[in-house]
């Protein structure tokens, strides 16, 4: 007995789907391309997302960097003459926004957003400066819209096809298996964490 969908012949391209259109279908293929195309995107957000979550606990963006540099040695004086010398055998940018003694030998410069605290009489300073997080930085800009201006249009058409890609799933598949069934106890569930998170924040309030 032959097929009743023979396999086409070596090197023809297989015939057109001429199914009729059903709305079904179109939203599978929507909601299959839409999320190829924000697949990128929702990631990222998810990182920056756990990231900034714990932001009590580290700064997601930024990490502490010292750095231990040695020089030769410089006289104890005043601290504006020791303050000159310093920034001179460290090769600085230029003065500092204020300098603190912290006693005869140890002084501390204060630049914009970062320290320098050396012993003189030592020859040693540690520099503690921010650094970028590598990746974080960025993707945590992107999600919190820092760039402003055009990113703008991008998160707003990222959040308008992230609330499509879940109605169109909520429509995509009959039966027991879709929203008619077990699907209208899970989207209920889903809808209840945030409900209840503001309940409660009202109830305690």
């Amino acid at each position: 007995m032959a097929p009743a969908h023979p396999a086409p012949a070596p090197g023809r391209a297989p015939a057109p789907d001429r199914r009729p259109w059903s709305w079904r279908r179109f939203l599978r293929a929507a909601h299959r391309d839409v999320g190829y195309l924000v697949a990128g995107l929702t990631v990222v957000y998810a990182v920056s997302g756990v990231a900034v979550n714990h932001i009590q606990d580290w700064n997601p963006s930024w990490r502490i960097a010292r750095e231990e540099v040695r020089f030769a040695p410089i006289p104890v004086t005043d601290r504006e003459t020791m303050t000159s010398a310093l920034v001179r055998a460290l090769e600085l940018p230029g003065p500092p926004a204020n300098a603190f003694r912290r006693s005869p030998e140890r002084i501390e410069l204060f630049y914009d957003g970062w320290t320098v605290e050396a012993d003189v009489a030592a020859g040693v300073a540690v520099t503690t400066r921010p650094r970028e997080r590598p990746v974080l930085f960025d993707a945590n800009a992107l999600h919190l819209n820092h760039p402003k201006g055009a990113w703008t249009w991008i998160a707003d058409a990222f959040a308008v096809l992230l609330g499509g890609l879940a109605l169109s799933g909520l429509a995509m598949i009959r039966g027991r298996l879709g929203f008619a069934g077990r699907g209208k106890w899970l989207f209920a569930a889903g809808l209840a964490l945030p409900l209840a998170f503001v309940a409660l924040r009202y109830l305690s309030g």
